[in-house]
């Protein structure tokens, strides 16, 4: 129950109890959405695959320079909930600078198990021959790899865009850092990554292997493994890192974004970790839509305008 209790960032926050912090947090996203497709020029539901989820929503600039960064942005809800259609939210302060938002979208859990193994041969697809296991919609290995191949499809098809910078939320921060850790060898492009801001994340998944949020991935503790980012830290590369955690983050999540910092500090990367007061584990994010707040700052000055 403890271990539950620790990775359950509703149960943290002192600002609503946990049967409404969940609800009033959809909200605020997708209302923040829906204003930020209502001020930009947008390009929607574009497809990067032939997964159900594998589409992306483009928030272009609002005076675009010949070439501009882009913020791809990486959405939460522990692999199981939220989509891409409440995740634009964050675009307003960006696009009003010259950057592009990019809002991901990726199959959720948990529609891996209703992939029967009969059905293996079309899961085929979804992965390089490279990769010695068969990959189904919703579960965690196809997730990391959606992400990274929606970086690929960007890379290539809008060649306007110089500098990718990553943003993830929970568990979009744990996708965004599995990005950081991937040999890209085995894909025909490789995205210019120059800066990653990962919120709130999880960087070692083995001790929800035993909690309900395990319910829907039925991870195994070898695909846990294979997928926390603590295990996989590379050299470093030419990209700056910033880990950001709430205050009132759950002391595991806390502990998660402190070591990872650490491990990657370790390696060589360049990084940083801020300790957001007065936060909790949902408007540590939310907030990105308000110009003043530390982070929307933060990363404004992370990411230039070309």
């Amino acid at each position: 129950q403890a271990l539950e209790d620790h990775y359950s960032p509703s149960r943290w926050s002192p600002r609503l109890d946990r049967d409404t912090i969940i609800d009033a947090h959809l909200a605020v996203t997708a209302a923040g959405t829906e204003r930020a497709r209502a001020s930009a020029q947008t390009l929607l539901h574009v497809p990067y695959g032939d997964g159900d989820g594998e589409k992306l929503d483009i928030y272009f600039p609002t005076d675009p320079s010949e070439t501009f960064p882009a913020l791809v942005y990486i959405h939460g809800g522990y692999w199981q909930c939220l989509s891409k259609d409440d995740s634009g939210f964050a675009a307003p302060p960006l696009v009003s600078r010259g950057v592009a938002v990019v809002a991901v979208g990726y199959d959720i859990a948990p529609k891996g198990r209703c992939c029967p193994a009969e059905a293996a041969a079309a899961c085929v697809a979804l992965r390089p021959p490279t990769l010695p296991f068969v990959l189904c919609p919703g579960h965690m290995d196809t997730m990391v790899l959606q992400v990274r191949r929606s970086l690929v499809f960007l890379a290539g098809r809008y060649p306007r865009i110089r500098g990718i910078y990553l943003c993830g939320h929970s568990a979009g921060a744990h996708l965004a850092a599995m990005v950081l850790s991937t040999d890209w060898t085995e894909f025909q492009v490789v995205p210019e990554i120059k800066g990653a801001v990962l919120v709130s994340g999880l960087y070692d998944l083995e001790p929800i292997l035993h909690t309900y949020v395990n319910d829907a991935l039925s991870m195994s503790r070898e695909v846990a493994q294979r997928n926390s980012p603590m295990r996989h830290v590379t050299p470093a590369a030419a990209c700056e890192v910033l880990v950001a955690v709430a205050q009132h983050d759950s002391p595991e999540f806390r502990r998660q974004s402190q070591e990872y910092s650490q491990a990657l500090r370790a390696a060589g990367w360049s990084v940083s970790l801020l300790d957001l007061a007065a936060v909790d584990h949902f408007d540590i994010i939310e907030r990105l839509s308000e110009d003043s707040y530390v982070l929307t700052q933060v990363g404004r000055r992370a990411v230039p305008r070309q």
